[in-house]
């Protein structure tokens, strides 16, 4: 699989972890989602509440070079149950994946299952707090289908940090290590964000991503999170290629819901 960061966006963690996660939020939004966008809220569920966040599905493309272009949908799935304390577990996969490459004499389609990942956050503050820090650390295994599934396991560390600048408006930093067997990639990243209405959020995020040894590229997006109900969120993000290798596009839509008390 050319790019590994739509599995590694399952467990929120991303290229430009973005503020809709963080304390600013929608009345009533209580618990908290990863979506959209890529990156984590720097706050974990209560003891036993449950979030499923999914995806409807995210589409990506990418220049592989040599004139080749890959396009990819993803219906990318997370589950998060809060541990207790300043922990949170996370189980994600994508149950489809479609890829289609194009270039000079190639034209293929391939489908499947995409890989399984496991992640563990912790996150000391309480949501309403003026600043909100957080460890994401996740391990993607490679049980996939074959067409789909990387090549080796990757490794992730993400940390995130949000200032809540007033009632409607916070500040975030995020940075990313992520490990794929000799290869790797680094990303640091600042968003904001603002409260719409009473049901809306909007945000804006700026990327700068390095690939080990070979290129790095920056990245801007955008987005909203609509809040249908206090358990229920509906969000749909943005993102493009603004300056070096990078990432083309990726285009998002996604419903969370939330199971706790």
């Amino acid at each position: 699989m050319a790019v590994t960061t739509v599995n590694a966006a399952l467990f929120a963690t991303a290229l430009a972890g973005v503020a809709v996660a963080c304390p600013v939020r929608a009345e009533d939004n209580n618990p908290g989602y990863d979506r959209p966008g890529l990156g984590f809220t720097a706050v974990v569920l209560n003891a036993g509440d449950v979030t499923i966040e999914q995806g409807l599905p995210t589409w990506t493309r990418d220049n592989l070079g040599g004139g080749q272009i890959q396009s990819q949908y993803t219906t990318d799935s997370l589950v998060r149950v809060g541990l207790g304390g300043p922990f949170e577990a996370q189980l994600g996969t994508s149950p489809f994946n479609a890829i289609h490459t194009t270039g000079p004499g190639l034209d293929t389609w391939s489908h499947g299952r995409g890989d399984t990942t496991l992640a563990l956050k912790f996150a000391p503050n309480k949501a309403d707090a003026t600043w909100t820090w957080g460890f994401l650390g996740s391990v993607e295994f490679t049980d996939g289908d074959r067409q789909v599934r990387n090549d080796h396991r990757q490794y992730l560390l993400g940390v995130d940090v949000n200032w809540q600048v007033g009632d409607n408006d916070g500040i975030g930093a995020y940075v990313e290590q992520t490990t794929t067997g000799s290869d790797g990639q680094s990303t640091f990243a600042l968003n904001e964000s603002h409260v719409l209405n009473k049901s809306m959020v909007g945000y804006v995020e700026l990327a700068q991503v390095h690939e080990r040894g070979e290129h790095s590229g920056t990245e801007a997006g955008t987005g909203v999170a609509w809040q249908l109900t206090r358990r229920v969120q509906i969000d749909g993000g943005l993102r493009a290629r603004i300056a070096g290798h990078a990432q083309l596009w990726m285009v998002s839509m996604g419903v969370s819901v939330f199971l706790g008390h």
